[in-house]
C-alpha cells in the first residue's frame, strides 16, 4: 500500500484560496521588478540596515493587499513604505545614540566599496548623507527615481511646495559642497 504523496515543495505554504495564490503571484513579480530599486532606495536616504527595511516593507504590503485600492499603485505603496520606515529607523536611532554613554566610533566603508566609488561620487555622497532627511529624501526620489513633484509629495507625506523648498535647498547644498571641494 503507497505511502501519502509528498508535496513537491515542502517549504511552500499550503494556498488554496485563488485569492491567496493571486496575492503570492503578484508579490512575486513586485519583488522580481523592484527589489534591487527600493534596496538602492534605503541605501541612499540612510537606512543603516536597508535589508532590513526593504524587507519590512514587503511585508507590510504583503499583509495589506486586499485592502489596496489599485494594485497598480504597489509600487508608489512600497516606495512610500520604504521612506517611512527609514526616516522611523534613524529617528530611532538618533534617540538611542543620546542615550548611549560611548557613542559608536563612524563606521568605515570596506576596501571594495571605496575602490568602487569615484573621488567626486564619495564626495557628493557624504555631502548628501550631511543633508537633513527631508532634503535627502526629495534630492534622491527626484532625481535619482525621477519622480515628479506630486509623487514625491505623497511618498513623503507633504505638500508639493515643501517638496519644491527641500529639493532648492538640497540642491544648493550639494552645490556648495562640491564648490568648496575645487
Amino acid at each position: 500500500m503507497p505511502g501519502p504523496a509528498a508535496p513537491a515543495d515542502p517549504l511552500a505554504p499550503a494556498v488554496s484560496d485563488p485569492a491567496d495564490l493571486e496575492r503570492e503571484a503578484a508579490l512575486a513579480r513586485l519583488f522580481e521588478l523592484h527589489y534591487a530599486s527600493m534596496l538602492r532606495l534605503a541605501v541612499l536616504l540612510g537606512a543603516d540596515d536597508p535589508e532590513n527595511v526593504v524587507a519590512e516593507a514587503y511585508y507590510q504590503i504583503y499583509r495589506k493587499w486586499r485592502r489596496l485600492r489599485d494594485i497598480e499603485a504597489a509600487e508608489a505603496y512600497l516606495r512610500s513604505t520604504v521612506c517611512n520606515l527609514t526616516r522611523m529607523r534613524i529617528r530611532h536611532l538618533q534617540v538611542a545614540r543620546k542615550h548611549v554613554e560611548n557613542p559608536p566610533e563612524e563606521s568605515v566603508a570596506s576596501a571594495e566599496s571605496t575602490a568602487l566609488l569615484h573621488d567626486d561620487q564619495r564626495v557628493l555622497i557624504d555631502a548628501l548623507q550631511q543633508l537633513p532627511a527631508r532634503q535627502r529624501e526629495a534630492l534622491v526620489l527626484r532625481h535619482w527615481l525621477g519622480l515628479k513633484e506630486s509623487e514625491i509629495a505623497a511618498a513623503m507625506g507633504i505638500s508639493c511646495g515643501s517638496v519644491k523648498t527641500h529639493t532648492s535647498r538640497g540642491i544648493a547644498a550639494l552645490s556648495h559642497a562640491m564648490e568648496a571641494r575645487r
